[in-house]
Formats: C-alpha cells, sequence, structure tokens
C-alpha cells in the first residue's frame, strides 16, 4: 500500500546531470530504508544505491560511487538520487524502493540486509554518447 513514484528521469548527454526523485505517500518509519535500483535493456535489476530514513546511512553501488549520491528529505517525504557525469551505460529504467520494515536495527545492519518490498514504477533514463 505504500505507494512510490520517480520522476526527473530523461534523454541527456554523457557528462551530464540528473536528479531523480521519489515521493513516498506517507510519512516513512524511522526504521525505514530507502533504495534505487536500475534495470537496463536486457539486463538484470541491479542495486544503486540506499539510505537509512532514521540515521541517513549511505550505501552505493562501485558503479556510481563517485559520481551519484542519494538523500532524504523528511520534510518532504521524498529521497534523491543525484547523478552527475552521466555515462551511456547509465541508461536505464531506474527504480525507487522501500523494505517498509518496522524493526529496530543499526543503519549498518539494516543497509547490509536491505530486501526491496515495494517499487515504483520506474522512471527512464538514457544518456547518448
Amino acid at each position: 500500500q505504500v505507494q512510490l513514484v520517480e520522476s526527473g528521469g530523461g534523454l541527456v548527454q554523457a557528462g551530464d546531470s540528473l536528479r531523480l526523485s521519489c515521493a513516498i505517500s506517507e510519512r516513512p518509519y524511522s526504521s525505514w530504508t530507502m533504495g534505487w535500483f536500475r534495470q537496463a535493456l536486457g539486463k538484470e535489476r541491479e542495486f544503486v544505491a540506499a539510505i537509512t530514513w532514521r540515521g541517513g546511512a549511505k550505501s552505493h553501488a562501485d558503479s556510481v560511487k563517485g559520481r551519484f549520491t542519494i538523500s532524504r528529505d523528511a520534510t518532504e517525504n521524498a529521497v534523491y538520487l543525484q547523478m552527475n557525469s552521466l555515462k551511456p551505460e547509465d541508461t536505464a529504467v531506474y527504480y525507487c524502493s522501500t523494505d517498509g520494515r518496522m524493526e529496530v536495527m543499526s543503519n549498518n545492519l539494516a543497509l547490509s540486509t536491505f530486501r526491496p518490498v515495494y517499487w515504483g514504477q520506474g522512471t527512464q533514463v538514457i544518456v547518448s554518447s
């Protein structure tokens, strides 16, 4: 019943930047972890980044580390993905997700055991060379 709506995707040139937004239908519980995944055509869905709502601890995939940054805004019930220095290989549909967990645990444990349950419909990012 949690609804996640992504926005901000588009067609850009290599080296450009985009910021993806994920609107959350309700105030996230502090125990939730939010994440971004992406799926390129013909490939499996892969992890991009995650952030704990309570502490703001972050995790980024090696492929995007140093270029992408996940963040959250509790006043807006939103999570963001700032994408800089985009490459053609970043082309994919990007999905917002959350585990919807109620358990209280450390930020590190929450990140390491993050398993999405709720998903948005995705937003397309196309990076041309």
